[in-house]
């Protein structure tokens, strides 16, 4: 099985010390009570890490960099499109209306054009984080858009994440912010995609990276373990 890269982000920021320890114990007490064994539990790589890994490894095999770039250069953004979809259709990360507003975004060749351009610069192209994000926000933000808009923080973060979870974190909402408020962290979260909340989400995960690295069975891999471990903090299922 492919191994994933190790995270690489820094601790930086005003709010990078912003933390009630007291709260991170209680969220991985409560991650415990579920997955006794933390990250290497059995029953979390079933229910919450594996269908995530195969995704990655999926998407590593049909869009790495070398895929991807071959099928730029081709002029085959409707499939480099095509296979974006798919791989993230097999997942539960993306809610059912934002599915089909992608959906109906890239069927144009201008969509599936500016989305496949865009989503390679996002991921692999040089330059500053920001830029990059900002960048790909504008895209999404100009895709047609039919009945609900395109630019929501699941579909602006769900491709880093499947694509590089060594980089990149799931923005869901609801959950994430319930989480950060559990954990004792300031997200100071907004509706619109931007990179200063994203940056903060970033500052999130290296917190819990740190606090958990002390924990043994809770060395994060990468983001997905990171991520399934605000989803059991704030999920509805994961409720007493």
């Amino acid at each position: 099985m492919a191994r994933t890269a190790s995270l690489s982000f820094p601790l930086t920021g005003a709010r990078a010390g912003n933390v009630a320890y007291l709260g991170a114990a209680r969220c991985r007490r409560k991650f415990e009570v579920y997955y006794p064994d933390g990250f290497l539990d059995e029953t979390y790589l079933v229910a919450e890490r594996s269908y995530k890994e195969r995704s990655h490894l999926e998407w590593a095999a049909q869009l790495g960099p070398a895929e991807f770039r071959k099928l730029l250069a081709r002029g085959q953004f409707q499939e480099i499109a095509d296979i974006a979809i798919r791989i993230e259709s097999r997942t539960n990360l993306l809610f059912s209306f934002e599915k089909m507003a992608l959906r109906d975004a890239l069927k144009t060749t201008a969509g599936a054009r500016l989305f496949a351009t865009e989503l390679y610069a996002f991921l692999w192209a040089r330059g500053s984080p920001q830029r990059k994000f900002e960048d790909w926000l504008q895209a999404l933000a100009d895709l047609p858009c039919k009945q609900a808009r395109v630019l929501t923080w699941p579909v602006a973060t769900v491709f880093g994440f499947l694509a590089r979870p060594d980089k990149h974190m799931l923005l869901k909402p609801l959950v994430t912010r319930k989480a950060a408020k559990a954990y004792g962290f300031d997200l100071q979260y907004q509706a619109q995609p931007s990179w200063p909340v994203y940056r903060s989400l970033l500052t999130f995960a290296a917190v819990m990276r740190r606090d958990l690295d002390r924990k043994p069975g809770f060395k994060a891999r990468d983001m997905m373990d990171l991520q399934s471990f605000i989803w059991v903090q704030g999920a509805q299922e994961y409720e007493p």
